[in-house]
């Protein structure tokens, strides 16, 4: 039986006329990029690459020696390929154009190099994130305004998942698939076609921890699951915590569930934790794609139109009826005043 590598599906798409030959590439260059940063993290302490760098993200958040080197496989890796007028990642201040000596591209790449990377140390998954968006014609040096764009505009968004295997799931806007890597081949083989999220869902992924600084549609929301079949909802919900927003959301795109990461009172100055640009589009995209939602607790994430380049959401996504209940909460609430 013949497998169906990424190469082939890229192309099929591309004579489907779903893609051009050059976002097929830049798809390419950027999977081929995510293969480099498996191997680096399945050295694990071998390769001298764990503990932090002693430097600090555009966050104030301190950087692992990992979060460093993804970002330059894939800061290197796509320089040179053509395909790019620019591109902007969660670990540098602001986007950076492609240097004038090399080819330029019609397309934006914003990527998380390495999600979940506090989990390095512990061997827990963590994973790249990344989202493809189109450059303004007549633009030659794109800045980080450029890249200010809602997640609807997003032409192709994945993310590869460093765990036991390593995966990449990678939607170009028509259905959401899932693609093994044969480490023995080095090349990415189609292994689920049309991944579809169960509509409703048994399963919420929320830091618990968290609870004393929800707002009240939030406290009311999960109560509510934590009552179970005596309660409201009338059956009973199990809780996932991996807090490697890859892997919990894989876990939903593999057997459904609701991921959330709501706003809370610690920092009230942030509107939620996650960035929109390199977390929350990206993979709403792709549970849309999947025939889930994806929400901040009031609106359609990929309606939301960017005001900075690490803009913090609220994020609900998952199984799309549990992600409208828990949207209904908060519009309930709203409207109460």
């Amino acid at each position: 039986m013949s497998r169906t590598s990424l190469t082939r599906f890229l192309i099929e798409e591309q004579h489907a006329r779903r893609i051009n030959a050059d976002l097929r590439q830049l798809v390419a260059v950027v999977a081929r990029a995510c293969t480099s940063i498996s191997i680096a993290v399945s050295k694990g302490a071998l390769g001298g690459v764990l503990g932090d760098a002693g430097t600090g993200n555009v966050q104030g958040e301190a950087q692992k020696k990992l979060d460093v080197i993804s970002n330059e496989i894939l800061l290197e890796a796509n320089a040179w390929g053509g395909h790019l007028a620019a591109c902007a990642s969660e670990e540098m201040d602001h986007s950076q154009p492609v240097p004038s000596e090399y080819p330029q591209g019609d397309f934006l790449l914003l990527f998380d190099p390495l999600d979940g990377s506090s989990n390095i140390d512990v061997n827990v998954s963590v994973g790249t994130i990344f989202s493809v968006l189109r450059a303004p014609p007549g633009v030659e040096q794109p800045g980080d305004t450029h890249f200010l764009q809602p997640g609807v505009q997003q032409v192709a968004a994945g993310y590869c998942i460093y765990g036991p295997s390593t995966m990449l799931v990678l939607t170009v806007g028509h259905g959401t698939h899932a693609f093994t890597l044969d480490r023995e081949t080095g090349e990415f083989v189609l292994t689920q076609r049309g991944m579809q999220v169960p509509a409703d869902t048994r399963e919420f992924a929320i830091n618990m921890s968290n609870q004393r600084h929800w707002e009240a549609p939030m406290q009311g929301y999960v109560a509510d699951l934590l009552a179970g079949r005596e309660g409201v909802r009338g059956k009973d919900f199990n809780m996932r915590w991996i807090a490697s927003m890859v892997a919990d959301v894989h876990r939903i795109l593999t057997r459904g569930g609701i991921f959330i990461y709501p706003w809370d009172r610690k920092d009230p100055s942030k509107p939620g934790k996650l960035r929109l640009m390199y977390e929350a589009n990206p993979m709403s995209m792709l549970v849309e794609q999947a025939g889930g939602a994806a929400t901040d607790g009031r609106r359609r994430i990929l309606d939301i139109q960017p005001e900075q380049l690490h803009q913090r959401v609220p994020v609900f996504l998952g199984s799309r009826n549990e992600v409208a209940e828990a949207t209904r909460y908060h519009r309930e609430h709203d409207a109460q005043g």
